[in-house]
């Protein structure tokens, strides 16, 4: 290990290169993977705030698409099994000068689900304002949301980026802005509800729909796993670039000390050792360009997080499963981009390497 040490710093400008690239491609798949995960974690947090079961249309995309009727809710009420049956429609639409925001619509026994900050929650005609949204209005008294003006009731504050940055409105009002009745109605059950059973009864009302429960619906939604393959596929082109950079770098690297190398060979170093020595070096790299991708990942995630551009819509969090996957993947692109220009160099006659001629 010392040797590898004193062979990083005798070779300066091409450590520093390596560590650069390892730094770039490290803190890209952290971000990266941070990111998704953390909009996965807003959303799946949301839907399981409130209901053991969630209907939505069948065969539907995205919540964002589907359309039930809200009348349902009535039938629900008369199952012995349910405690509570709430209506919501989500959406995306213009809010003032805002080209985006995530707009709910709910009905009046959801709403004890926003904290409330500030003011009451909403009548008809009215809204209540997620705090980022809020602090970035210039009017405080109205809002306009899709051509149509609303009476600003309240604030309310929620750790869910997607809600703290959104407005939540009557479902009645919601139903005119985006022309449907509802996007999904969530259950809430008795504590000792069959859940499977019940959401099989809930079926049998209406063809058009699909009941699932909570869990299933967040573990088998479709979006979440277009987010994560995107995810994977992106830090794995990461990984490809840190791998190729390393690789090329070690392998001028490694040509400019065949000298070394040589002498070694010729003196009876053993190949083997060679060998450890290059990818010892390659290990320091990585481990130390690992806790500096850590320390700006954190920076820039908190950036993100907090940044009144993004109104908390983006937002990631490493957690130690994060971390240790990728210091795992960290010491793979280490060791890959340093195997083969180090299997070169100690296969190649001591002779050869002595003489300068190229590896």
């Amino acid at each position: 290990m010392s040797n590898a040490i004193k062979a990083l710093k005798a070779n300066k400008l091409k450590t520093s290169l390596i560590v650069l690239s390892l730094i770039f491609s490290i803190t890209s798949i952290f971000l990266i993977t941070s990111i998704s995960n953390g909009v996965i974690s807003m959303y799946s947090t949301m839907l399981k705030s409130d209901g053991d079961i969630i209907i939505t249309q069948r065969k539907i995309s995205d919540t964002f698409f589907s359309n039930i009727d809200i009348n349902l809710i009535e039938k629900l009420n008369n199952f012995k099994e349910v405690t509570k049956a709430s209506g919501l429609i989500v959406g995306a639409t213009i809010v003032e000068e805002l080209p985006i925001v995530a707009v709910y619509g709910v009905t009046t026994n959801r709403f004890e689900n926003y904290k409330l900050i500030k003011g009451k929650y909403p009548l008809k005609q009215e809204v209540l304002l997620g705090k980022s949204i809020f602090d970035s209005l210039k009017n405080k008294n109205e809002v306009l949301i899709a051509n149509k003006k609303f009476k600003v009731s309240g604030v309310f504050q929620s750790s869910i980026g997607f809600e703290n940055g959104g407005v939540v409105l009557n479902i009645e009002d919601a139903s005119s802005i985006f022309n449907k009745s509802a996007s999904m109605i969530m259950v809430n059950c008795k504590i000792d509800t069959n859940i499977s059973k019940l959401s099989d009864k809930i079926n049998q009302l209406d063809r058009n729909i699909e009941a699932k429960s909570t869990t299933s619906f967040v573990d088998n939604y479709n979006q979440f796993k277009i987010i994560k393959t995107s995810s994977n596929v992106i830090s794995f082109i990461s990984f490809c670039m840190g791998l190729l950079t390393i690789a090329s770098i070690l392998s001028i690297t490694i040509n400019q000390r065949k000298s070394e190398f040589g002498i070694k060979r010729a003196i009876g170093v053993p190949m083997k050792k060679i060998l450890i020595q290059i990818i010892n070096e390659s290990l320091i790299l990585a481990v130390i360009s690992f806790f500096i991708a850590l320390f700006i990942s954190n920076i820039a995630l908190y950036f993100i997080k907090n940044s009144s551009l993004l109104y908390g819509y983006v937002n990631g969090e490493i957690s130690l499963n994060i971390a240790f996957f990728i210091f795992i993947t960290s010491i793979l692109i280490a060791i890959l981009g340093s195997i083969i220009p180090a299997l070169n160099a100690s296969k190649t006659d001591p002779i050869i390497l002595i003489q300068g001629n190229k590896i």
